[in-house]
């Protein structure tokens, strides 16, 4: 009893941690957006949209998984569960699609940088936001109040022999199939191609320029490192979850274990990994964050000068620079 008393308060102080450093983090996003001129742009659109997405699943989502994982049932009835289960589905297929929409921002921004002000304008913008959230809309909210999702056709957690004190969210093969292919598997294989893209045009423009300027070996490596740790923290926490998703889904297994749990918090986290892979990554956002915090560094403005992960783009009267977060300098 003692043994199991000490694992829940370890497991209460985990998780209420992770919460707050997904509020916490997604708030200070916003807050240097709103604080720093320089952000607002519309290559942040998205990263500030990434964040709202982030911020809500914090708010409205992770105490209530908290919760009935401590409390080990379900406390709050069959109609807040479902919708409770429609905004978890909507919050992290946004996330993941926000995301997508990061990855092929910044390819743009890369690959060509001086149409990117003609290509990315506000109303496309605006609707690659809307086509996010139709989406994310119609894979959640849809089908699990309309029982599509379910084995028999029926709303989960409104059958008669359904108890009060489980939320289960119920899976069959159709909808297990189209949701994890269009919310996961394809925005994988997207971002990992225009990342991959990202980095081999980083590296050719890289290698014909550089004994001129032999920096650039130094920043192509941390252009490497930074791609690596962007697209290795998106595979580590969701592909766990949607694998486990899909293979459920497929065998219509009604039975949710603690190997489900642990997936499913794997991927929350990287609601709270997010604020530093996509903005703490850009040297605009540091700027706001340092402000924000009152952080002075005393190697800080070095730091960021030497360490800047660039794509370079030779012009003919001289060199324009664009990083790859999609900023221009």
């Amino acid at each position: 009893s003692s043994i199991k008393t000490f694992c829940l308060v370890v497991l209460g102080i985990s998780l209420s941690s992770l919460i707050l450093l997904t509020i916490s983090g997604n708030v200070l996003v916003c807050l240097a957006v709103c604080a720093s001129r320089r952000l607002r742009c519309l290559t942040n659109c998205f990263i500030v949209s990434l964040a709202i997405t982030d911020l809500l699943l914090g708010l409205l989502v992770l105490p209530f998984s908290a919760l009935s994982l401590l409390s080990d049932e379900w406390l709050l009835g069959p109609d807040f569960c479902n919708l409770y289960i429609c905004m978890d589905v909507m919050l992290c297929t946004a996330s993941i699609l926000n995301l997508l929409a990061i990855s092929v921002d910044r390819y743009l921004a890369v690959t060509m940088p001086l149409r990117y002000a003609s290509v990315v304008l506000p109303w496309r913008v605006a609707m690659v936001m809307a086509c996010v959230w139709t989406v994310s809309i119609a894979v959640s909210f849809l089908p699990i109040q309309m029982g599509w999702n379910t084995p028999d056709g029926k709303v989960q957690n409104h059958r008669p022999e359904d108890s009060d004190k489980e939320c289960k969210f119920e899976l069959n093969r159709p909808y297990v199939l189209i949701d994890s292919l269009f919310t996961f598997y394809l925005p994988l294989v997207a971002m990992c191609w225009t990342y991959l893209r990202i980095l081999r045009i980083a590296r050719a423009q890289a290698k014909r320029i550089i004994s001129a300027r032999p920096a650039l070996a130094l920043r192509e490596h941390k252009a490497t490192v930074t791609l690596a740790a962007v697209i290795g923290a998106f595979v580590v926490c969701w592909l766990p979850y949607f694998i486990m998703f899909t293979v459920m889904g497929l065998r219509e297994q009604l039975e949710q274990g603690t190997l489900y749990s642990v997936v499913l918090w794997l991927g929350y986290a990287n609601s709270a990994l997010n604020p530093v892979l996509y903005a703490a990554l850009n040297r605009d956002f540091r700027s706001a964050y340092a402000r924000l915090l009152k952080c002075r560094c005393p190697s800080y403005n070095g730091w960021r000068t030497r360490h800047s992960t660039t794509a370079t783009v030779q012009l003919a009267n001289g060199t324009a620079t664009t990083d790859l977060n999609g900023s221009e300098r």
